[in-house]
């Protein structure tokens, strides 16, 4: 549609995936090296990492619109607007803020009433999600760890969609805490916990389930005493878009189900 941004160059997946699913991915003239959704996007120019950006780079591709996230690109944006581009920088941390960008994303470009569509649709297939999981026989402790080195826990959309795909977080007091520093926990604090499950998506790097295991005293705790260490890759939980709502949030559910369900018989048992 004229009169909105045609040229946009995006700093993170999390818009340039919400452009596809909207049918506007012709406008994405600049993508984030860490792009992996839609393939397609991968063909388009990559001008920066997360905390980094080839300036030069978005320069020759002369865009109408920056769209970045995060504080952590703080940097990033205030030299993109020294520089004179219109730069619009989201910080969602929830799935009320993840569905509130997708409507902001729509109307930037002029499809407002198909973003509205898009999040209506996202939130059904949450709402899907969160009646199954009603039916679970019981609600299993999970511990979602974000990081190894520290430890790291609590990320706020992550506790919320184990939430809805029916576990409990064991740390919910660390969802409020937006920055990763102040969301560093204990191995001891997870010991104490006794999660049922751990589930865990280390950024840019494979889970070892085996070094979670045999951390110093982790093998009293029940998820690893019954071999229920799972991965989800950071691509689908760790980036708060469509995916995390999507495949992020059916993955936890299949996890948490299957945990759930173990521990009933193993109580049926005896």
């Amino acid at each position: 549609m004229s009169g909105y941004p045609s040229r946009i160059v995006c700093l993170t997946e999390e818009t340039t995936e919400t452009l596809y699913l909207l049918g506007e991915g012709h406008r994405v003239v600049g993508v984030s090296g860490y792009t992996v959704r839609p393939p397609e996007a991968r063909r388009k120019p990559r001008v920066s990492a997360f905390i980094s950006a080839k300036y030069d780079k978005i320069e020759g591709l002369q865009p109408d619109l920056i769209l970045a996230f995060s504080d952590l690109q703080a940097t990033i944006t205030c030299e993109l607007v020294k520089r004179g581009y219109p730069v619009v920088a989201f910080n969602q941390r929830s799935i009320a803020e993840i569905l509130q960008m997708i409507r902001m994303v729509g109307a930037l470009v002029g499809c407002t009433d198909r973003g509205d569509k898009l999040a209506a649709d996202l939130e059904l297939e949450i709402d899907s999600i969160r009646a199954a999981a009603a039916r679970l026989p019981i609600r299993p402790r999970v511990y979602f760890e974000e990081w190894d080195e520290p430890l790291i826990s609590g990320i706020r959309w992550v506790e919320e969609l184990i939430e809805v795909a029916g576990g409990e977080p064991i740390f919910p007091e660390l969802r409020e805490a937006r920055l990763g520093r102040d969301r560093i926990i204990s191995a001891e604090s997870v010991l104490e916990r006794r999660p049922d499950v751990i589930v865990a998506s280390w950024c840019g790097k494979a889970v070892r389930p085996e070094r979670i295991a045999s951390r110093p005293g982790w093998q009293d705790i029940p998820a690893v005493r019954d071999g229920h260490i799972y991965e989800i890759k950071s691509s689908y939980i760790l980036q708060p878009g469509p995916a995390s709502l999507t495949e992020g949030v059916h993955q936890l559910h299949r996890i948490v189900a299957r945990v759930a369900q173990d521990i009933a018989d193993h109580r049926l048992r005896g």
